[in-house]
């Protein structure tokens, strides 16, 4: 049995069906972190060095490569930074309830007057690399170049320097780099917990903590070929998913994780499917919106070693 155990580099155990009482604000049933993710202007595209343009995540399922500018990929991820990211920062602003924002610093670089927009009003800026790029078989030394410049780029955009980090497509090395940086509160490349907990896959004498982000309550789904078709299913899903853990928060409050793309939730046929689900949620008084700075500093002060104040 322990030769199944031994040395071993993945926890497949976790919590082992005894969840820790987070002890959410005001004895909350679940914490509901809602996560933007910008991206636009980040992407692959010649016109930014790379071999090729984009194929992930857009209108165009399945779509093919090309050594020259894709000029209507470019236009379907452009529909995010010029409307979309407008329409859901609009729509949120008008729940008052607060988002996570998972800026890619080339993108935020490349539209000003958002940037100023988002350090005007003190958004949660968590780093989402320097390109929005897979990592899985870039070099360490350039993946580490991208992180030290993510963290320049956002400073000098935003005013202060984030204090999360997330790649999204991300290689062996990330956490690992992250880690030595030494600045960041917390990292969200992991999708395997209902609840934040502190990384095993570290050195022992450093205390790291996972923030668990989400693929399934996410918009990317309208962009799979086996994903959504209609809002009524997003909303569905979205409902679903939170009633699911607002039934286990009344003994073991968990955190739910809702991610969001300019260029996929920002049209005005998937829109609404969020506004009636922002609708839903706000008739609960016993849930805790927050950003995801919150949870980390909430868990760090309550569970963690090296405790800091909020």
């Amino acid at each position: 049995m322990n030769d199944f155990l031994d040395n071993y580099p993945r926890d497949m155990i976790g919590y082992a069906n005894e969840p820790i009482n987070p002890k959410w604000p005001n004895k909350a049933k679940l914490a509901v972190q809602f996560v933007l993710n910008y991206e636009e202007g980040s992407e692959n595209c010649v016109l930014h060095g790379d071999e090729a343009s984009e194929v992930f995540l857009s209108e165009i399922i399945n779509a093919q490569a090309f050594t020259s500018r894709h000029k209507s990929m470019e236009s379907i991820y452009e529909y995010g930074s010029r409307v979309g990211v407008w329409r859901i920062l609009e729509l949120f602003k008008s729940f008052n309830i607060p988002i996570t924002i998972f800026g890619v610093a080339m993108a935020l670089a490349r539209n000003p007057k958002l940037a100023e927009y988002l350090a005007l009003h003190n958004y949660d800026i968590c780093s989402h690399g320097y390109r929005w790029l897979s990592y899985q078989n870039i070099e360490e030394s350039i993946e580490r170049d991208h992180l030290y410049k993510s963290i320049e780029l956002l400073e000098k955009m935003i005013g202060k320097r984030p204090l999360g980090w997330y790649t999204g497509r991300d290689s062996e090395n990330t956490r690992k780099l992250i880690v030595e940086e030494g600045g960041f509160l917390y990292d969200s490349d992991a999708y395997n917990d209902d609840l934040p907990y502190f990384a095993t896959d570290v050195p022992k004498d450093v205390e790291h903590l996972v923030i668990p982000y989400t693929l399934d309550v996410n918009d990317m789904r309208f962009a799979s070929a086996q994903g959504f078709n209609s809002g009524d299913q997003f909303f569905t899903y979205l409902k679903d998913s939170f009633d699911a853990l607002y039934l286990e928060g009344q003994t073991a409050p968990k955190m739910m994780s809702i991610g969001m793309h300019c260029r996929i939730l920002g049209r005005p046929g998937r829109i609404m499917a969020m506004r009636r689900f922002l609708e839903y949620v706000s008739n609960f008084d016993d849930v805790w919106f927050c950003k995801r700075e919150d949870i980390a500093k909430h868990w760090i002060k309550n569970f963690g070693e090296k405790r800091i104040e909020i």
